[in-house]
């Protein structure tokens, strides 16, 4: 949500303009729009570096202008690379005093998810505008606080749910939407990774920020389904389990659930972190359409009982995002992915849960 003006302030300025254009300077006072808003990513692990930092390299409407960061030793090269000046350049414990730069305005939360609520309400209450990567937050008492604490400061708030920028991905949202192949009556999804992750501090291994396959890959298939069927669930199941205990003794290596939604329609679902798994299947009463890879960075691509091939887009997923983003920012207009869509994510993360401690019993959302 872009700042508003009350329409005594407008009056007043435009007073003010239209006195100053009796005197022959008009323009002097317009504030003018910047061509490119600053973005400060918050967190430089590997997301950061090697998707994000890049990506702001092709954006047309932000661009990369401050980074916040607890490891030090990352801030020469870069400052090098990408040319941040002393005075972006901030910490955990400082990162507040982005109130008082004008230069920045987005930040870019890139830490573990249990961290999320603490960095973005931080940066609301700075007056910035919130991107927070996924999935949102821990908890929904948490993602409700991200959302009022952008409202408060009336910032504009957006979830890093990148597919949902990707034209393949938006295609078979329209095929729901329209019915081209009759409505939905069933979705397959399956993300995941074989992932070894050896240092135990790693925060895919400790519960406390969200580790585990369901936080971190389990929302793709999630967020999937419900915007494949237009619908919210009414109840899900989950089954969680580790394999290599020696890595995921606190956190799931693998989760499988199934969601309900209105009308029957169900979604069987799959995530893990012990072998690779991308793929979005929908059944419609006329026909099927699928994506496969449906997450993957680059590639995604899919095709129809039609016989219509979905090919893959050659452009960065994540410049899109950001690109539409701050044009939404730019524009007063609504993000693709607000921080409600976050917040449902999360909802059904903690019921799966909730189900997979409770003998797999279906728990109602």
């Amino acid at each position: 949500m872009s700042r508003s003006i009350s329409r005594k302030d407008f009056l007043k300025t435009t007073g003010t303009v239209l006195a100053a254009g009796s005197l022959g300077f008009p323009n002097i006072i317009i504030p003018k729009r910047k061509e490119k808003l600053g973005v400060a990513l918050v967190g430089l692990g590997g997301y950061s570096t090697g998707r994000l930092a890049p990506g702001l390299q092709k954006t047309e409407h932000c661009e990369l202008r401050g980074i916040v960061t607890g490891t030090p030793s990352k801030i020469p090269e870069w400052q090098e690379q990408y040319g941040i000046a002393d005075r972006n350049v901030y910490n955990y414990e400082n990162m507040h005093e982005v109130a008082s730069n004008d230069e920045i305005d987005i930040i870019y939360v890139v830490t573990p998810p249990g961290l999320h609520a603490e960095h973005s309400i931080i940066g609301a209450e700075a007056g910035k505008h919130v991107w927070c990567e996924k999935p949102m937050a821990m908890d929904v008492e948490e993602c409700r606080a991200i959302i009022e604490a952008t409202e408060r400061n009336d910032v504009q708030l957006t979830i890093g749910l990148r597919m949902l920028h990707e034209p393949n991905t938006q295609e078979i949202i329209r095929f729901g939407k329209e019915e081209t192949y009759g409505a939905v009556t069933g979705v397959a999804s399956g993300a995941g990774f074989r992932g070894s992750f050896s240092d135990p501090e790693n925060w895919r291994r400790r519960p406390e920020l969200g580790g585990g396959a369901l936080y971190d890959m389990g929302v793709y298939p999630i967020n999937a389904a419900r915007h494949a069927t237009g619908m919210e669930p009414i109840a899900v199941r989950g089954r969680q389990w580790s394999e290599r205990e020696d890595m995921y003794s606190d956190v799931d290596e693998y989760t499988e659930f199934e969601m309900e939604f209105p009308g029957g329609v169900m979604a069987k679902c799959e995530t893990s972190f012990g072998e690779s798994t991308n793929y979005l299947d929908i059944d419609a009463e006329d026909g099927w359409y699928r994506l496969r890879p449906f997450q993957s960075y680059s590639g995604v691509q899919g095709e129809t009982s039609s016989g219509r091939e979905l090919p893959p887009d050659p452009d960065h997923q994540q410049a899109r995002q950001m690109d539409n983003d701050a044009r939404a920012i730019k524009e007063n207009l609504d993000p693709k992915a607000p921080g409600e869509d976050g917040l449902e994510d999360i909802r059904i993360v903690n019921a799966i849960m909730e189900s997979a401690q409770n003998g797999e019993e279906w728990v109602e959302v």
